[in-house]
């Protein structure tokens, strides 16, 4: 059964759930500087930044935002560790890949981790450069980008899966693990 997601836009009201995704996740995926980085982010008004809600619940969140060529920037993508491997960091990733062509934008540019950068790849980010504790003490920080390259994504009015993705036939969003929203229930 696919996992039904909603997205809104960030508000400032947010902010506490955000930081408390990015606590979760630490220090598995991000260095102890980086939550400076993040609550300046989040302080800054950050245009295209989505709230990620599951049954009206936030679980999640992620940014994209336009560059001053044809490209755009993938921001801060945080999942609550409770709600990963179900597919719907995923869904957030496919999200953004439809906005992005939708925009008529050519690539992504995504600031990874060596840890997160694995899960970038299964969307066909290619690595550009990497900078050992690029991101703090073993914390190194790769740069990939996404090329998009298919007409289908500005046309295609269907909802996006990786089978949009040549050579990429999975699609994403089901799970074959315990219902995901029963926390909530």
């Amino acid at each position: 059964m696919p996992v039904q997601l909603d997205f809104r836009p960030y508000s400032p009201s947010d902010r506490e759930k955000c930081l408390g995704f990015l606590d979760a996740n630490w220090p598995e995926y991000f260095a102890p500087n980086e939550r400076r980085d993040y609550e300046r982010f989040l302080d800054n008004d950050p245009a295209g930044y989505e709230i990620c809600l599951l049954k009206g619940n936030p679980v999640g969140a992620y940014g994209l935002s336009s560059a001053e060529n044809s490209s755009c920037i993938l921001t801060w993508v945080l999942l609550d560790p409770d709600f990963q491997r179900m597919g719907i960091g995923s869904e957030m990733i496919l999200r953004a890949i439809k906005k992005a062509g939708s925009a008529g934008k050519r690539r992504i540019e995504i600031n990874a981790s060596h840890l997160s950068a694995p899960f970038f790849d299964r969307f066909g980010a290619e690595i550009l450069s990497e900078t050992k504790h690029g991101w703090g003490p073993d914390m190194h920080r790769i740069e990939m980008e996404i090329i998009l390259d298919w007409p289908s994504l500005r046309t295609d009015p269907s909802p996006l899966t990786l089978k949009h993705l040549p050579g990429l036939g999975q699609t994403f969003g089901t799970t074959e693990q315990a219902d995901p929203v029963s926390k909530f229930k």
